[in-house]
């Protein structure tokens, strides 16, 4: 039986053009993975998240080969989206597009669908603009919604001159990268609102001290103020200068607390964390006070939140504030331990102790104690303040750890 012959030339033919489409597709899929690394490097905590949208950006340009682009994000309002920036278009187009109401065209339609819409640029876009961005050579426009948990968070525009789609890959890796870029969104607009809430309760931290200290004092000054006026008025000089004493130690009161409270709220906690921190604060106030001031971390690990440290990090400034003031102390421990599912903070001195049987209940003001069971209870803990049996005394803050995941599941 006879073989056919197969001639050489459709061989040589074949091979090549296989060869060709292979090395196409690779060439093809090369920036798509190229541009995926750079925006996974740019993909940081600490990145400002429009300059990574604006990044993406060029490079969704670049890829798609288009004629300009633009992103656009949700305004805090809800009704509108705001231009970011843009690659290619004039400043009268920015201008025109700087707001647009949110179920404007394409845009409006990407959001509403929650998925990538495409069409001519003559048939979605506003009339006052549509124009403008055929001027520009700009025949069909892509909208690729920036989404994070079912919500739409903003919308990317890809202006083409002409009708040709993306590829597979290029849109695959558009609506990737677009919603690590909606998490990016949410998570800034979360950290937002963490800060304000962080700086209300600040704010209110600061006003309640205000009160406690500086605000009663100035009060009792007042009050004396009244009596002193009613004893000069009756001649009684006795009675005048034991009321001008009381104002002039309430004015010298009122001036220490103030002083304190500047201070304390111009210290800012170490963006390291609570223990480098302490260490900071430990530093500062050997420094300060006529003391020897130690800090001893016990605890292997401590994990708090930054809402958590700031508390913390408060009371144990209070504590030293307190004890340089009012302790006459000559060494002072600020230890941090964390025991059977509680951390434990101590800051124990040497001083003169618990006059005349005090205790937490019935110790004076000077110790800020009110402020600092505020912020114990804001932890979920307690504060207490004992009399140390060798001298001195203990202030001692305890409240619950968080149990990591894989102990809550055991």
């Amino acid at each position: 039986m006879l073989q056919q012959e197969i001639p050489v030339s459709s061989l040589t033919r074949s091979k090549p053009a296989t060869a060709k489409a292979s090395v196409d597709d690779e060439a093809e899929r090369l920036p798509l993975v190229e541009a995926l690394a750079e925006v996974a490097s740019n993909l940081s905590a600490d990145a400002n998240v429009e300059q990574m949208l604006l990044s993406f950006l060029s490079i969704m340009v670049r890829l798609a080969k288009a004629q300009a682009g633009a992103v656009r994000v949700l305004t805090s309002d809800g009704g509108h989206l705001r231009l970011v920036g843009s690659v290619g278009l004039s400043p009268g187009l920015e201008e025109k597009e700087r707001y647009v109401p949110l179920e404007c065209g394409i845009c409006g339609r990407a959001i509403l669908n929650q998925d990538t819409q495409r069409d001519n640029v003559l048939t979605v876009c506003q009339k006052q603009v549509r124009h403008l961005y055929f001027a520009q050579g700009c025949r069909q426009v892509y909208a690729i919604p920036l989404r994070h948990k079912g919500k739409v968070l903003g919308v990317y525009n890809l202006f083409m001159d002409d009708e040709t789609p993306l590829s597979r890959d290029a849109s695959y890796l558009f609506n990737s990268i677009s919603e690590h870029l909606g998490m990016a969104l949410e998570n800034a607009r979360l950290t937002r609102e963490n800060m304000r809430i962080s700086l209300m309760n600040e704010r209110t931290m600061l006003a309640n001290q205000i009160h406690d200290s500086l605000a009663q004092t100035l009060a009792y000054a007042k009050m004396r103020l009244t009596v002193l006026n009613e004893a000069m008025g009756d001649g009684d000089q006795e009675r005048a200068n034991r009321y001008l004493g009381d104002v002039e130690e309430a004015v010298d009161m009122a001036y220490s607390e103030l002083r304190n409270l500047i201070t304390q709220f111009r210290d800012r906690i170490d963006p390291r964390g609570l223990v480098p921190a302490l260490q900071e604060m430990v530093e500062s106030f050997r420094q300060k006070a006529n003391a020897d001031v130690d800090f001893l971390n016990v605890a292997q690990d401590v994990v708090l939140t930054p809402e958590e440290e700031i508390q913390v990090f408060h009371i144990i400034q209070e504590s030293l504030y307190n004890v340089c003031k009012h302790a006459r102390a000559r060494h002072v421990v600020v230890t941090l331990d964390l025991h059977e599912g509680e951390y434990v903070v101590n800051v124990a001195d040497d001083g003169v102790g618990l006059q005349g049987g005090a205790t937490t209940s019935n110790v004076g003001r000077s110790f800020g104690l009110t402020i600092m069971r505020e912020r114990a209870a804001k932890l979920n803990g307690k504060l207490t303040l004992e009399s140390r049996p060798a001298g001195g005394t203990i202030i001692r803050l305890s409240f619950p750890a968080h149990m990591p995941a894989q102990e809550r599941g055991a």
